[in-house]
């Protein structure tokens, strides 16, 4: 993967770093709206900036986007195995503390497989993964079968570049768009079950303190965005 990343100057220029180009890059899908709404507001967007006011986190109630990386890739062992594709990756101050943050985008669709339907394939080294993931996160890997595998590895990203970083926090943050039809927030509820694993009650438009993990203190959020796009 490089090390050079090249400035975003127009939504359009998120596109060539889709995995699926063709695929993903359509009106009303969460690639393509992601990209307008933070391109757009050129910072965090209001909603975003919203729930951190909301949340009465010190951190959290002046905090300043640094740098932003769209379709940021974070290796996870074993080598040479796929890497997990942020949605954006963010480098954040709050109170004179650095804070990484992982963006990941929804429009009415779900955090992908369980870890049990994952581990059913049998890849090569899911094993090794599984087993990191977990000791990273503190989480037995015996319990979480239910647990969709998508939020597993985004919030692990946030924590290995916080480590990178030698940031003091992380946070994982999901940015849900509305849905023509009414289908808001899919996915909340398997959210909301991998918060428990924390001890922690997910709610819609809120910012909620996890546990410190290893010196990093971890968040979670979830954003509620209405965009006037239709959906499909």
């Amino acid at each position: 993967m490089s090390r050079f990343f090249v400035p975003a100057t127009s939504p359009e220029d998120w596109k060539s770093l889709l995995a699926e180009p063709d695929k993903h890059w359509r009106e009303g899908y969460s690639a393509k709206l992601l990209a307008d709404c933070w391109q757009g507001a050129n910072d965090f967007p209001a909603s975003v900036k919203r729930i951190f006011r909301n949340s009465e986190i010190r951190l959290f109630r002046d905090v300043k986007l640094l740098l932003a990386f769209p379709e940021y890739k974070v290796a996870l062992p074993p080598r040479g195995g796929r890497p997990s594709q942020n949605d954006i990756f963010i480098l954040a101050e709050g109170n004179n503390e650095l804070v990484s943050i992982t963006v990941e985008g929804k429009v009415a669709e779900s955090f992908d497989r369980t870890i049990a339907e994952w581990k059913a394939d049998d890849g090569k080294g899911k094993e090794t993964r599984l087993t990191f993931l977990c000791a990273l996160l503190q989480l037995d890997k015996e319990q979480i079968g239910h647990i969709r595998y998508q939020l597993l590895h985004r919030t692990a990203s946030a924590i290995i570049e916080g480590k990178r970083f030698k940031a003091e926090n992380a946070l994982m943050l999901v940015h849900s768009f509305g849905h023509k039809r009414g289908e808001d927030n899919e996915g909340f509820a398997d959210y909301c079950r991998f918060l428990e694993l924390f001890g922690v009650r997910g709610k819609i438009d809120s910012l909620k303190f996890a546990k410190n993990l290893d010196g990093i203190d971890l968040f979670f959020g979830w954003v509620k965005e209405n965009p006037t796009v239709a959906v499909r």
